[in-house]
């Protein structure tokens, strides 16, 4: 391999990293205050995701104000604490490519000790025309049916208009869709799912699921836009799954995971099988009974090198 390959290889890699980080990250802004709407400096800012121990810390400005870049789609809880203060928490849903503005006023912390119950409903992006859908890791594992190879109820149980006819998924009508791992496209998805399963719904992290109002880089022709954002590791403690199933049409759908982290790197893998003798259903009413197997495995290492940069 001479000098030119091997750079023009490095090119393409980075092309395609800063594509990903592109497409799948949000950032976080936010104004501190406290009653009298005075700004409040030096608050420590802490986000923390819902679904593994990924967190990102900052410090209010002179302005009450604070931001988070590089956040990873998903659901957070942010929580302000400043001296003289009571801590306030709020949840949060970062959408990729949106800057969520966030308001905290805090009140004056009291010398008598008391716990204070309350709920609020999550912030979410205003900033997009797209009516967008985030699917969990845990949406899924709740949900009868959803983390099967071959279903789709992950999708169709959460995302209006969208159902499953002639074995291939359908959105707002049609069944050209787009789907992305990590923001960078996957080729060939104009097919049954039964054929050809992108990934393994246990190995999702989150989807989050976009359905009009798409950006120019989509075309129009796109009916959805699936972006996948697969797990890491950074939700598992040395943690390994076994699961085994089986049903009738000789059905069986079977998996072995694992993954661990530390502070700075995480990894995650998988293997996963299955067969049925329910395979293909036609267009027409009589269901064709085919055998339908296949396997497949998934793998991820990430190191972050530091806050704001993330190898993967």
């Amino acid at each position: 391999m001479n000098y030119r390959t091997t750079l023009t290889i490095i090119l393409a890699l980075l092309l395609t990293s800063i594509s990903a980080f592109a497409n799948i990250y949000g950032a976080v802004r936010g104004v501190v205050h406290d009653s009298q709407h005075r700004p409040i400096q030096d608050a420590m800012v802490m986000l923390k995701a819902k679904s593994s121990e990924w967190s990102k810390s900052a410090t209010t400005d002179a302005n009450g104000e604070f931001q988070l870049n590089a956040v990873p789609l998903g659901d957070y809880s942010v929580s302000i604490a400043g001296k003289g203060f009571a801590q306030a928490t709020q949840d949060l849903t970062v959408i990729s490519g949106t800057v969520p503005v966030m308001h905290f006023q805090l009140q004056v912390a009291s010398t008598k000790e008391q716990i204070t119950v309350s709920d609020s409903s999550a912030v979410v992006a205003t900033d997009s025309a797209t009516p967008t859908t985030i699917v969990s890791r845990l949406d899924i594992e709740r949900t009868p049916g959803a983390d099967r190879t071959n279903s789709m109820a992950m999708i169709t149980d959460y995302v209006p208009g969208s159902y499953v006819t002639h074995d291939q998924l359908h959105i707002r009508g049609g069944h050209q869709t787009s789907w992305l791992v990590d923001g960078v496209p996957v080729p060939n998805t104009n097919i049954a799912s039964n054929i050809g399963p992108q990934l393994d719904p246990k190995d999702i992290d989150y989807l989050e699921v976009n359905r009009g109002s798409y950006g120019a880089e989509f075309g129009d022709r796109t009916y959805g836009v699936f972006n996948v954002v697969p797990r890491s590791g950074f939700e598992r403690n040395n943690q390994a799954e076994l699961i085994l199933s089986a049903g009738n049409f000789y059905q069986t759908n079977d998996s072995f995971s694992f993954g661990s982290h530390t502070e700075r790197f995480a990894y995650y893998a998988s293997l996963n099988g299955n067969r049925s003798d329910l395979g293909l259903q036609t267009p027409v009413s009589t269901v064709v009974h085919d055998r339908a197997n296949g396997y497949g495995g998934f793998g991820s290492l990430t190191f972050n090198v530091d806050p704001s940069i993330q190898i993967g």
